[in-house]
């Protein structure tokens, strides 16, 4: 039985990197729930894993809904690994539309792009991949071409460097900036603005406002963890662990609460920094390592050959001079997990050793 077989048929299931592993127990009403039909483990980039478990009437609503913000169902080109949210989803969207989705390599080139979007025989086609996946067909042009033939092109699961979005708008591609997690069936806020059925709010937490996310598609909670799911989940809202602002109705997301930086009692965002920065390069990293004098020093791994006083010169434009970072380290790439987010421990570790 593959992914699109279980979830189709309702069969609890866990699917790995190498097929897909029945799960009765998250049924379970103590440890899981009696209407889940999938269980999907955190990328653990933090090094903390957890297991959210997803009901079938989660997923459904998550498609559902992607479905009328994008203007349409029809046949999805599988390039993320399905034991990821990114991946169930775009299974779950076509059992949805009654169609069978091309499915191509995640660690693809720019040729098997082209190939497998030319398997495409809808009407209506989409894609969804992490940044990282779509910053190397940029330079192909027959993948720019294959690019241009998609009716929605879903982008999210980590930042998404300028050069995404100037490409977008270069070449007219249908491109959706989405944001949302395992909790929510993945991407539940399209461009800034709610699906259809989503609401967004903030709660305060320790002077920065926390992201709370509403919905028919937030999962039933984590297995086996009563406490953490106390902790995230209530009468059908998530928690969520990033921070950010609700204005006028559109989502603004700075980042992860982990990621702010308390550098001289000065609260930096490390997405913001990081912002700026791969406005000069393809990719970067910004975090804050404990600092004898300063409390947390903010620390960034960058790439390409800009020199590092304009780069200080455009932080300290856009941000103010607290959030130059005190500590870099220049390598040629990002370390990266298999589901095309940055490995954040290795990182770390990295510009601890600086």
């Amino acid at each position: 039985m593959d992914v699109y077989q279980a979830l189709a048929s309702g069969t609890p299931f866990e699917a790995t990197a190498t097929g897909v592993m029945p799960r009765p127990d998250i049924t379970d009403p103590v440890r899981g729930h009696p209407e889940a039909v999938a269980v999907v483990r955190t990328s653990g980039s933090t090094g903390t894993p957890k297991q959210t478990i997803l009901t079938a009437s989660a997923l459904a609503a998550s498609a559902k809904a992607t479905a009328e913000h994008i203007g349409g169902e029809g046949q999805w080109l599988l390039a993320v690994g399905t034991q990821y949210v990114a991946g169930l989803a775009v299974v779950s969207r076509s059992v949805q539309a009654g169609t069978t989705p091309v499915v191509i390599d995640p660690s693809f080139g720019p040729e098997a792009f082209v190939a497998g979007t030319q398997q495409l025989d809808h009407d209506f086609t989409a894609v969804s991949m992490v940044p990282t996946q779509m910053l190397q067909l940029l330079d192909h042009d027959e993948a720019i071409t294959a690019l241009q033939s998609y009716s929605a092109i879903l982008v999210g699961g980590a930042a998404i460097p300028a050069r995404i979005t100037d490409a977008a708008q270069q070449y007219g591609l249908k491109l959706y900036k989405t944001y949302g997690m395992s909790e929510t069936c993945g991407g539940c806020v399209y461009d800034g603005i709610p699906l259809p059925g989503v609401t967004v709010d903030t709660v305060e937490h320790h002077g920065v406002e926390r992201l709370r996310i509403t919905g028919p598609m937030v999962a039933a909670g984590y297995f086996d963890d009563p406490e953490l799911t106390a902790a995230h989940f209530s009468a059908g809202s998530y928690l969520t662990d990033d921070y950010g602002t609700v204005t006028d109705g559109t989502v603004q997301v700075f980042g992860r609460l982990d990621d702010v930086i308390n550098t001289g009692g000065v609260k930096v965002s490390a997405a913001q920094v990081q912002n700026v920065l791969q406005h000069w390069m393809p990719a970067a990293f910004v975090t804050g390592l404990p600092d004898d004098r300063w409390g947390q020093r903010v620390s960034a791994v960058i790439t390409g050959d800009t020199s590092q006083e304009v780069l200080a010169d455009a932080i300290r434009s856009a941000l103010g001079a607290p959030a130059v970072p005190k500590t870099w380290l220049r390598v040629e790439s990002l370390p990266m997990l298999d589901n095309g987010k940055p490995d954040r421990i290795t990182l770390t570790e990295w510009l601890a050793k600086e």
